[in-house]
């Protein structure tokens, strides 16, 4: 058996760092202020355990661009490197200062915000510069020492002539990266991965970041103000959320955070994307999908937690069961505060509900849990009116009258209130009750909610008329007779002339319209199914399975029977078919353009 240690070559070492283990060059300065950050609070650690005497100041960041001389320089007034130190934690890669310290100080003032732990930060700078030099001053006094390399193995140590305590990292930019010599660029940067670290940090005399974001605080130290205040400063061109979840969690995990439910005045307007994650202050990605649910995606806001895994470079996530236990918590949180808002005031939560709909039908979709803690509050909003049902309480309204001959209850939805307005009224004036289903989700939450809510089935208004919807089995007296139905079927067959059409004579309503199209319900939820999916394009192209049925009370047919002129008359049930058709949008083209020239005939007949 053979024992022995790894090597490594180190003049390999920093081409790996420079073209791997960062995905973008920018982080070389969220890196570097992260070092800053924590010199700094390591020395106000010292300071509050007593073990540095010195007035501590108010220590800040400078961040100084020098165009002529080609350099980046990042200043902190933190705790410094002796040479012993310098030598110890800049010439050994990945061997960091941080967990040492935190064992030391372990729960005392803001040891416990230190961000680094691999040891590989500084490294970044070589991704953009030819030279890298350090000078520095430790807190415990002595001289001051410069460090400089240029990128290969070798260095050189000698002394400087820095007289203030902390450390500059100043980087001569080489060539290939002249981009972040432009102080747009820069401040663009700090903006988006600085903005809320703790330290203030100044660009060009300019603080860039507020150092006591609104997450960080406890919910009773802010009021609305403060945290519509924080959404403001986060998406400054948006319009006021309806409302906000404060996360605060210290066990099993730590996390911090404050996410926001955005109005949405149209479907169009949702944007994914829109939650920042990050550990410790410092921005680490957008791409939350595996820790916040995939339908509070559609929330905007700040999730922060020290134990979340991040890569190496700090860059996304790695899988972790600490992830799945705080994807977890987050829905219960979400669940947890519509069902406060619903009971402290259902009115105001009523009116909200166009807006908040779509996350909670998506999660009832996606996530049984979220399905079950969302069913007392989970709203059924009546057509025409403001008045909303939860599911029990539209099951108690129409247990008399919306329950088949299978004991289901029937859920009459409609999803276009303009174009259905006839099959609507039909339907209300029966003492039905139609709901709204009109957002992007509405398919594919109908066709789940069908197989887990028990005994309830979804029927679109205009699927067929309103005593068909129910299963009656009593008809409605017809006033013809089956000859005179006869002629009118076989006359409405002949005129209409589609295969895929089914015609029928039925007694509704003398004041109902004369003749409705209807699209069987399955049939057409596998046509909006078919027009969305690919694997489904076979059956968009089938013909529409459609029904029309004319109403045998009305009286236009008794006038229709006794009319002398077969042009005439041919011509009206031509164009009440045509106006059944034109109801449900599938009038157009050169059947649309004979339907305008024959009524224009009639009306000089």
């Amino acid at each position: 058996m053979q024992k022995g240690q790894i090597r490594v070559q180190t003049e390999n070492i920093f081409p790996i760092i420079k073209k791997f283990l960062y995905s973008d060059h920018e982080i070389f300065l969220r890196e570097l202020i992260s070092n800053a950050v924590d010199a700094t609070n390591k020395l106000k650690t010292l300071a509050s355990v007593g073990e540095m005497k010195e007035d501590l100041g108010e220590p800040r960041i400078e961040i100084l661009l020098d165009k002529d001389q080609k350099t980046i320089t990042v200043r902190d007034q933190g705790i410094g490197m002796t040479r012993e130190e310098l030598d110890q934690y800049i010439n050994q890669v990945a061997f960091s200062s941080a967990e040492a310290f935190l064992d030391k100080y372990k729960g005392q003032s803001e040891s416990a915000q230190i961000i680094g732990h691999f040891g590989l930060g500084f490294y970044s700078s070589f991704m953009v510069s030819d030279q890298v030099e350090i000078q520095t001053l430790s807190w415990k006094g002595g001289a001051a020492t410069r460090w400089t390399c240029d990128g290969s193995p070798e260095f050189t140590i000698d002394d400087s002539e820095k007289t203030t305590r902390g450390t500059d990292i100043i980087m001569h930019v080489n060539e290939e990266s002249v981009e972040f010599l432009d102080a747009y660029r820069i401040k663009s940067i700090l903006k988006k991965f600085c903005a809320f670290l703790p330290i203030p940090i100044f660009f060009e005399e300019e603080q860039i970041n507020n150092t006591h974001p609104a997450w960080t605080k406890k919910p009773s130290e802010l009021s609305d103000e403060d945290y519509q205040g924080f959404y403001k400063e986060l998406y400054p061109f948006s319009e006021a959320p309806l409302f906000w979840i404060h996360l605060n969690v210290d066990y099993p995990f730590n996390l911090t955070g404050i996410l926001y439910f955005p109005s949405i005045k149209n479907n169009y307007e949702i944007q994914k994307d829109k939650i920042n994650l990050y550990s410790n202050q410092v921005y680490v990605t957008d791409e939350v999908k595996d820790i916040v649910p995939e339908f509070l995606m559609l929330l905007h806001g700040v999730i922060d937690s020290p134990d979340i895994p991040l890569n190496v470079s700090r860059s996304y996530l790695q899988g972790d069961p600490n992830v799945k236990k705080i994807n977890a918590h987050i829905t219960k949180k979400v669940a947890d505060k519509l069902d406060e808002l619903f009971k402290a005031d259902r009115q105001v939560f009523e009116e909200k509900w166009h807006h908040v709909d779509l996350f909670v039908k998506y999660g009832m979709m996606t996530d049984d849990k979220f399905l079950d803690r969302a069913k007392p509050f989970f709203l059924l909003k009546e057509v025409l009116s403001n008045k909303h049902f939860t599911l029990e309480e539209y099951k108690e309204a129409t247990k008399a009258t919306q329950v088949n001959k299978d004991g289901k209850h029937i859920l009459l939805y409609a999803t276009d209130p303009v174009k259905q307005n006839s099959f609507i009224k039909d339907a209300q004036a029966k003492g039905y009750v139609v709901v709204m289903m009109e957002t992007l989700v509405d398919n594919a939450f109908i066709n789940t909610m069908e197989t887990k809510w028990e005994n309830t089935v979804f029927t679109r208004v205009d699927a067929d008329i309103a005593d068909n919807l129910i299963d009656k089995t009593e008809q409605q007296h017809v006033a013809l007779t089956e000859d005179e139905q006869k002629k009118l079927t076989d006359w409405y067959t002949t005129l209409v002339n589609n295969p895929g059409l089914k015609i029928e004579c039925r007694g509704l309503s003398s004041d109902a319209q004369p003749a409705i199209i209807t699209r069987p319900e399955m049939s057409r939820r596998m046509k909006d199914m078919a027009s969305v999916n690919p694997q489904m394009s076979w059956y968009a192209n089938m013909p529409d399975e459609l029904i029309l049925t004319y109403n045998g009370n009305h009286p236009i047919y008794q006038t229709l029977l006794k009319e002398e002129n077969d042009e005439v008359r041919e011509s009206k049930l031509k164009n009440l078919a045509d106006l059944a058709m034109l109801s449900q949008g599938l009038l157009n083209g050169e059947a649309l353009t004979a339907f305008v020239e024959r009524s224009v005939g009639l009306m000089q007949v």
